[in-house]
């Protein structure tokens, strides 16, 4: 005889997950502890629980309790109404409803205020469909497979019961298509039920006998039993060991198929593999390695190899060997919302992943591949430092003193005086960019890593090459265009194609320039003559008014004598005045020329920035001189 245990039976994670927490409350206060209605549809586990001073009581007793008591909501979940009602009653409530269903609540919940009707394909009789009807008013319309559909509204959800055949969800969608104009559909089967009864599915078609452990009342058991009888006549329904019949242990039955349940515990189910081993040399020694999986041991930072079996939106599952599946959330494979998971795995991959959580509240183990990613980067960094390599790295934020980068998950800092040659004010300009660097400072302390990377020596590069491409092209007497950089005293620094030129005061105008700031900004664009290239002193001097005609080259033509015109008076002499005509051009009034009464200076009639007319008296173009007289302008 061979016994076959099929792939995936026994507790689920909900249902796990329900019972360890009821245990662990119970162990906590050290009291007596209430399930609102039994935990889970097992009566072997009920009454383990009892052992446990865990009891199952029903709603109508819930006056009876005391305002500390203990209630705990069972996986199946409740309506809303019956949380309100536990928590008037200021009870301590533990809420274990699977988290599954916990979803299903919030959905219907939601959609029935958006004006949704709400279908529930499912029996309508059972714990777990009561409670979701109890987030719609109890206003939900509830069908097995959708043969019983009559006059269904235009716009409606549909969920499903968590231990629903898949078939029968399909029916009823099908239907609802073709009778609905508008429809949000969430097939919420629970992966782990649809993956018992795929398994029992194949097992039931391969056996002589099969074995369905489970309890009564359990719905996952029942369709369990239901797909296996309809492949395996001589299936038989039993809730634990003891009812096995002894004349199925003692037949001359070839193969015997065992599965279980998603509320049957591991225990029982190896105990009834037992029973039907007792005494013969059969072939389980694999189903029995497979049933002590509750004492393999799984490390934080443990690499696994895992086999993906279901995957949506969210999260991945993989059979890791263990007894219990491993969560892949989409966080620990990508950090682009914009990626879809199904198109990153596919159910069927096997995929190396790392341990980072050994039981989530739901019962999994966490698993990660960015974990996995990010231990590889590390080392790229590191052999980077030490040989001196570049990385590109992506800037997520600028904080004080610096930004903060990641190479594939590694954190990287980059010193605010390392990101350019100059001073950068403003650091957040760099959010969101990619920039080369190098690994300058590589630390693995107790505390973490410290890596710090810097920019500087690869710019200095890029720029003395650069620098070098322009000194070669730089020619003497030639304009070219540059950015005003720097201002001082005697002039101005003017970036030329990278390489930095002085703009001497004198060379800003043929007017007379103060300061330099007075005509030039910081950033300005402007065009520069070259006035000398010393390529071995890395010298450049440039000017601007070469870059304009010199306004004496035709001042004769301009300024006919015995013209009036009208100037600017901006400077003083003992002799007389200076008139501004145009920038470059200043003509003198002589202090004869200023006024008929006497006066003793110039000032004494003249205001500096006063604007006069007077008379054109002589013009020296080869000496650049012009001379005016005011009092003759006077006279006329």
């Amino acid at each position: 005889m061979k016994i076959v245990l099929a792939d995936e039976a026994g507790f689920c994670f909900g249902v796990k997950r329900a019972v360890e927490e009821a245990e662990n409350v119970q162990k906590r206060y050290n009291k007596k502890v209430f399930t609102l209605g039994p935990l889970i549809h097992n009566s072997d586990v009920v009454n383990y629980l009892k052992e446990k001073n865990i009891y199952p009581i029903e709603l109508d007793v819930i006056n009876d309790l005391n305002e500390d008591d203990i209630v705990i909501i069972r996986s199946h979940g409740v309506p809303k109404k019956t949380i309100e009602l536990l928590q008037s009653k200021s009870l301590n409530i533990v809420d274990a409803t699977c988290p599954y269903v916990a979803n299903i609540h919030k959905k219907v919940d939601e959609y029935y205020k958006l004006g949704y009707s709400i279908l529930i394909v499912g029996d309508k009789s059972h714990p777990e469909v009561i409670g979701i009807n109890g987030w719609c008013d109890n206003k939900a319309i509830i069908s097995k497979n959708g043969s019983d559909f009559k006059n269904l509204p235009g716009k409606i959800c549909v969920v499903s019961q968590t231990t629903e055949k898949q078939e029968n969800w399909e029916r009823a969608l099908s239907i609802i298509v073709k009778n609905c104009k508008e429809i949000v559909a969430f097939n919420t089967i629970c992966s782990a039920t649809e993956l018992r009864q795929n398994s029992a599915e194949k097992l039931s078609k391969k056996v002589d006998f099969m074995v369905v452990l489970g309890g009564r009342n359990s719905s996952n058991t029942t369709k369990l039993y239901e797909i296996c009888k309809n492949n395996c006549s001589n299936t038989i329904h039993v809730e634990n060991s003891g009812e096995i019949p002894d004349d199925i242990i003692n037949s001359k039955i070839n193969t015997i198929g065992v599965t279980a349940g998603a509320s049957t515990p591991h225990w029982i189910i190896k105990e009834a593999i037992s029973k039907m081993c007792e005494g013969k040399n059969l072939e389980m020694s694999e189903q029995l390695a497979y049933m002590e999986q509750n004492d393999k041991q799984i490390i934080v930072g443990q690499v696994i190899t895992g086999t993906v079996i279901t995957v949506n939106e969210k999260e991945a599952f993989l059979n890791i060997g263990y007894k219990s599946d491993g969560l892949l959330p989409k966080s620990e494979v990508t950090k682009d919302d914009n990626l879809n998971l199904s198109d990153l795995i596919q159910v069927g991959n096997e995929l190396e992943v790392k341990v980072i959580r050994r039981k989530n509240e739901d019962g999994y183990v966490v698993l990660s591949k960015i974990e996995l990613q990010r231990e590889s980067a590390f080392k790229e960094v590191k052999e980077a430092s030490e040989n001196k390599n570049s990385l590109k790295v992506l800037v997520k934020d600028a904080v004080k003193g610096g930004l903060v980068a990641t190479y594939k998950g590694i954190r990287i800092f980059i010193p605010a005086s390392h990101v350019e040659l100059f001073h950068v004010n403003d650091l957040s300009v760099y959010i969101d960019k990619e920039l080369e660097v190098n690994i300058i400072e590589f630390k693995e302390e107790r505390k973490g890593r410290r890596i710090v990377a810097s920019r500087r020596d690869l710019l200095k590069s890029e720029k003395e090459v650069k620098d070098q491409e322009t000194w070669n092209s730089l020619e003497k007497d030639t304009v070219v265009e540059g950015e005003v950089k720097r201002l001082t005293n005697f002039g101005a620094f003017v970036d030329v194609q990278g390489v930095d030129g002085l703009l001497h005061v004198s060379e800003i105008s043929w007017g007379r320039v103060e300061k330099p700031e007075d005509s030039l900004k910081i950033g300005k664009k402007v065009k520069v003559y070259i006035l000398d290239v010393d390529k071995e002193k890395k010298k450049l001097s440039l000017s601007i008014k070469k870059t304009i005609e010199d306004p004496w080259t035709n001042v004769d033509i301009k300024y006919p004598v015995g013209n009036i015109v009208l100037g600017k008076v901006v400077r003083f002499a003992n002799f007389g005045a200076f008139v501004e005509l145009e920038p470059g051009v200043d003509a003198l009034v002589h202090i004869s020329q200023i006024s008929h009464k006497r006066i003793n200076k110039p000032e004494d009639a003249l205001k500096i920035g006063e604007e006069i007319k007077a008379k054109i008296l002589e013009v020296n173009k080869e000496n650049k001189k012009i001379g005016l007289s005011i009092k003759e302008v006077d006279e006329i």
